[in-house]
């Protein structure tokens, strides 16, 4: 049965550009580029559409492939999927994780897979609510989950500085990515033949899972502290990271590029005092 849930119509003033996101041109080292972006119209204090159901705080949320639908998961341990019309209500409650649901993303128009603190990942079918699957493995919090476009795959990073990659038809881990630190972001590419990390000292890596040496084969260095986000271009070619040093970059992560890694760098991706892995993503359109 759906939670009790409301759509609240709210307006939204425009203010003023104050708290833009400001491109910053990078030094020689990073490679930057200096690149003008639209001034901010809206306030994250005034929202078009508030949706209410969930019983403690959202950590993250993720629009269906159509747009028609919206999933949420929260620390109350819960996914919701909410229709994003008419009256835009809950209409499924995903029950399964014993503890807070820190990220989620659809694989299909029909699956989800979700991280959580219980140490697990999870994949769902959204049409009845029920769980397909748990991923056992990791021994800490799971901070992180990326289900791989065109391949049967899944990849996953904890607090047991680990990456690990799952096929999606079994529960067996394929491949383990150690690390130094905690890993708090994962992305993968639609192939499911290269993965993204982001830890917590601060460097993001690149695996490619046909070799079997479990080395990665880049380390982008730049951000000052902890990765809390990372997500490859719809082109598949740039990697943009978010961290906690305020920054945000993004990455040229062709096999052959001219020049530094690193393209872009951007200024103003304000933290909040509770340091939560906040996350980046792209607009459809890439870059």
């Amino acid at each position: 049965m759906a939670a009790e849930s409301s759509a609240l119509v709210a307006k939204r003033q425009r203010t003023d550009a104050s708290g833009a996101l400001v491109p910053a041109a990078g030094t020689a080292a990073a490679g930057g580029t200096l690149v003008a972006g639209p001034q901010r119209t809206s306030d994250l204090l005034a929202p078009i559409l508030l949706l209410a159901g969930h019983g403690a705080a959202v950590h993250t949320v993720k629009f269906s492939p159509g747009g028609e639908l919206l999933l949420s998961g929260s620390h109350d341990k819960t996914l919701l999927l909410w229709e994003t019309f008419g009256e835009c209500k809950n209409v499924l409650t995903l029950k399964g994780h014993a503890n807070a649901v820190v990220e989620v993303h659809w694989l299909g128009a029909e699956n989800a897979v979700s991280a959580s603190a219980d140490k697990l990942v999870a994949l769902w079918d959204v049409k009845t609510g029920g769980r397909i699957r748990m991923y056992k493995g990791h021994t800490s919090f799971v901070n992180s989950c990326c289900p791989a476009a065109d391949a049967p795959l899944i990849v996953s990073g904890g607090d047991d500085s680990v990456a690990r990659v799952w096929d999606t038809r079994v529960r067996t881990c394929q491949s383990v990515l150690d690390h130094p630190l905690p890993v708090t972001a994962v992305s993968t590419s639609a192939d499911g033949k290269e993965v993204y990390t982001g830890c917590v000292d601060g460097c993001v890596r690149v695996y490619d899972l046909r070799k079997s040496d479990g080395e990665p084969k880049l380390k982008l260095r730049g951000h000052d502290d902890i990765v809390t986000g990372i997500a490859l271009s719809p082109d598949g070619q740039r990697l943009l990271s978010n961290a906690m040093d305020n920054t945000l970059r993004c990455w040229d992560v062709r096999p052959f590029c001219e020049g530094g890694r690193c393209e872009k760098l951007f200024l103003g991706a304000q933290h909040n005092y509770e340091k939560g892995l906040l996350k980046c993503a792209w607009s459809a359109r890439g870059p």
